[in-house]
């Protein structure tokens, strides 16, 4: 079992960076794919990137551009660089272990909020 670690949260201006790093620990390598969702109060948890073992990256059609996902295998970490920010990225970002490429994500970390100012 993947237990995971969000850091680099925080308050940002719009049109800011943030880049937030997931630290995996227990059956990291093996773990067939790793994804960025997040969260705001009265809403359903919404995907941001995904990342598979063999490198395959999807994104949700509000961030492309501006996000980049990436993975350093020696350190079992994957970051979240987050570009040009809007407010309405102001949310808990969470990541998450899929079992299986397509499958649901779970072993969710804390979660490291992220506040962009207007």
């Amino acid at each position: 079992q993947v237990q995971l670690v969000e850091s680099g949260g925080g308050l940002v201006q719009a049109g800011g960076s943030l880049r937030l790093s997931c630290a995996a620990s227990g059956s990291t390598i093996s773990t067939p794919a790793i994804g960025w969702y997040r969260q705001v109060p009265g809403k359903q948890r919404e995907l941001v990137a995904t990342i598979t073992r063999a490198g395959t990256i999807t994104y949700a059609s509000s961030v492309k551009g501006r996000f980049t996902i990436s993975r350093d295998n020696a350190k079992n970490t994957v970051y979240l660089q987050m570009n040009s920010l809007k407010p309405e990225d102001t949310a808990v970002y969470y990541c998450g272990a899929a079992s299986w490429v397509g499958g649901p994500f779970g072993s969710w970390g804390q979660g490291t909020q992220v506040t962009v100012s207007s």
